[in-house]
């Protein structure tokens, strides 16, 4: 992961990041939210039918389905592909965690070798039928930027590999830890489907209070000084999103999730490194919250969340929900 977008410095991640535009602009929004809502509408009809005979996993029925169905569609990944995507990102994050063991690292090499199978044959594939779609469009930017085709074609594979699988996990346990906070106290659903005009609110809560990523690295380039520590050259240190979001100085009574807290969180990253996903998540996490919040006034927490045993990516793998 070292030469994807989120690792790379000025000037290579400047040039990568140029070669995609403004990657979720309004109007791509907009374009892309008739098939979110769709989707949205397919996997709550779903939902619908498991509650029906009983109960239903959350995260597994919606949460982990909608950003693969999203992402997929917008790059064109054959739906029969999308539960082997889902599997291989689930297995090459542990390569990105603070402490993984030998075996953890085994199995992530393993899924580093499909994606780069996988995205290689993809872009092999996109080479030889182009269209209109978005990779065809990176293709064309990339054949005028770079001569050299296998040159092209690494920066094609990293972007592509990168954005598919930046687009899972973290979009998906925000689904999942949204519903969970708002659940966990009924007053909140109640209130929040009385006043749906503050879903919003309720998405920037659910990111501050509890952050899909909870730990970022980085490494420093040079000898400096940050807020008062002194940082060597080459010195690692850990950026933690799910504290900065919990200081007090930032959001008074930090412990509390409230809906009209209007606060502020590292969530999405910042500066140049801000998350290119954040509005296509904010996307899922709106049309989600709306049409589950209108079709099931009842809903409940049945089993609290399960997470993955890591520190870095939070993963919900299972929410069990009734009406």
């Amino acid at each position: 992961m070292t030469k994807t977008l989120s690792r790379l410095n000025a000037p290579e991640h400047t040039c990568q990041r140029r070669s995609l535009g403004n990657l979720f602009d309004r109007a791509t929004i907009e374009r892309m939210t008739p098939h979110v809502d769709r989707e949205v509408t397919r996997l709550l009809d779903t939902l619908a039918e498991q509650l029906r005979s009983g109960g239903a996993d959350f995260a597994q029925t919606v949460s982990e389905q909608l950003p693969i169905g999203t992402i997929g569609s917008w790059l064109s990944l054959p739906s029969e592909d999308h539960p082997h995507l889902l599997e291989i990102t689930h297995n090459q994050v542990y390569a990105q965690e603070l402490l993984p063991t030998r075996s953890q690292l085994a199995v992530s090499a393993g899924a580093t070798k499909q994606l780069r199978t996988y995205f290689t044959e993809l872009i092999r594939q996109r080479r030889a039928a182009p269209g209109d779609d978005v990779l065809s469009g990176w293709i064309r930017t990339w054949d005028e930027l770079e001569p050299d085709r296998y040159a092209a074609d690494e920066a094609l594979y990293r972007l592509t590999m990168f954005i598919t699988i930046a687009s899972l996990e973290t979009t998906a346990t925000l689904l999942s830890s949204a519903v969970w906070h708002l659940l966990d106290e009924p007053s909140r659903w109640t209130w929040l489907r009385e006043n749906p005009e503050h879903v919003e609110a309720a998405i920037d809560e659910a990111l501050r209070y509890d952050p899909p990523i909870h730990i970022n690295t980085r490494v420093a380039a040079a000898d400096t000084v940050l807020a008062g520590v002194p940082v060597a050259k080459d010195s690692m240190v850990h950026v933690m999103y799910g504290a900065a979001n919990h200081d007090p100085r930032r959001n008074p009574d930090p412990h509390i999730f409230d809906l009209l807290r209007a606060g502020s969180h590292l969530s999405f990253g910042g500066g140049a490194h801000y998350c290119l996903g954040a509005s296509l998540a904010r996307l899922e996490t709106r049309s989600m919250l709306t049409q589950l919040l209108s079709r099931f006034p009842t809903l409940r927490v049945v089993s609290p969340p399960v997470f993955a045993s890591r520190m870095v990516f939070r993963r919900v793998t299972s929410l069990g929900v009734a009406i």
